[in-house]
């Protein structure tokens, strides 16, 4: 069985990376091909987010959708199309309506994000919106034979559209996001990773960790937000640019995992459609982490035994506090959180339910 996946970003993305290529071989070891074209390639995604590339950004992001429709040839040779987020990053779901009004092909639609909830890049603003279509996440779903969705939540929506859907969490292989037993570090790590488009969501919690820095010394180590220093009067800031070839190593250098929401920021829904992923990331690699409780981030873990949860500037406070003082209350939650995502979130368990979303959608 052969399948394309159209993606929206190349390897670098997580999404491209953690919900298609690491599907690769295990969807191969269950008779299915997945051949993946990404809309952008990484020379390209590098620089979407830079305000001083925004020229050469558009006449990428051109090239890159002439270079899409040589993919409508590509599917016509395909079984089933997999379309992660959207064929095209902007204007209408054109490529989409071909594959499957003139071409017939049974598309499969992955929505790891709420992306049918408006939303403002903090890079190109109000220009960047008017190049989306409104309502185009929803013609997808309604073309689809099956959505893969990233959480509940997401499912739900699809399932009120008409759509059948799946929820496939994005996960890790536990084999490569593992414990460290070589974390020599003078002092306790909190950390967050993440990208420009979530960085407020950490900053939401300046305030708490302003406060615990009074009592408590640590580091904060903050690495994709998009920022080259942040100044946090009081805390020890270490800032890093995002990196592939880091991103496990980023991982266990952290003790304490920050997990904050701020759906004051951006609306609640597209707060609440977020996949969870970061929670999984961290107890994969054996830490704890403090969490706010909103979508996902609220259906994953066991609270108070793989992660503490915080909604307030001073549960937040208090939660790491607890955290910080409690070397032995660290280490059980961290080896709880492991043996969650083992029992829960195991690829392969999750390979098994795309494999048969795939067929099914074949079939039909």
């Amino acid at each position: 069985m052969k399948v394309l996946a159209l993606a929206s970003y190349p390897v670098e993305a997580a999404a491209t990376r953690y919900r298609l290529e690491q599907f690769v071989r295990p969807l191969a070891e269950r008779g299915i091909q997945l051949t993946i074209h990404p809309f952008l390639d990484s020379r390209l995604f590098s620089r979407l987010y830079r305000r001083e590339a925004i020229v050469s950004t558009g006449v990428g992001l051109i090239s890159s959708a002439v270079k899409r429709l040589r993919d409508v040839w590509a599917a016509n040779q395909a079984d089933v199309v997999f379309v992660q987020r959207e064929a095209m990053m902007f204007g209408p779901p054109v490529i989409e309506w071909v594959l499957t009004h003139v071409l017939k092909r049974p598309m499969v639609l992955d929505l790891d994000d709420a992306t049918y909830v408006s939303y403002t890049s903090p890079t190109y603003g109000q220009f960047g919106k008017s190049l989306t279509w409104f309502g185009k996440t929803d013609d997808l779903i309604r073309w689809a034979k099956v959505v893969a969705c990233g959480n509940s939540g997401i499912a739900d929506y699809v399932k009120n559209k008409g759509t059948a859907a799946c929820v496939v969490p994005t996960v890790v292989d536990t084999d490569v996001f593992r414990p460290t037993l070589d974390k020599h570090q003078d002092q306790l790590v909190l950390g967050w990773i993440g990208t420009h488009s979530t960085f407020p969501f950490l900053e939401s919690i300046f305030p708490a960790l302003q406060r615990l820095a009074t009592d408590h010394t640590f580091t904060l180590k903050v690495v994709g937000a998009g920022t080259r220093a942040i100044n946090l009067p009081g805390v020890e800031v270490e800032t890093l640019p995002w990196k592939l070839d880091r991103e496990v190593q980023d991982f266990q250098s952290i003790d304490i995992g920050l997990y904050p929401i701020d759906h004051n920021r951006y609306s609640m829904k597209w707060a609440s459609g977020k996949s969870g992923f970061k929670a999984i990331q961290y107890m994969a690699v054996g830490i704890p982490y403090v969490a706010t409780p909103i979508g996902a981030s609220a259906e994953i873990g066991e609270p108070g035994i793989t992660h503490l949860v915080a909604n307030s500037s001073d549960e937040w406070h208090s939660a790491l506090e607890l955290l910080i003082s409690d070397a032995e209350k660290r280490r059980r939650m961290g080896h709880a959180g492991r043996e969650h995502v083992i029992k829960h979130y195991a690829l392969q368990e999750q390979a098994n339910k795309l494999a048969d979303i795939l067929r099914k959608a074949s079939a039909t």
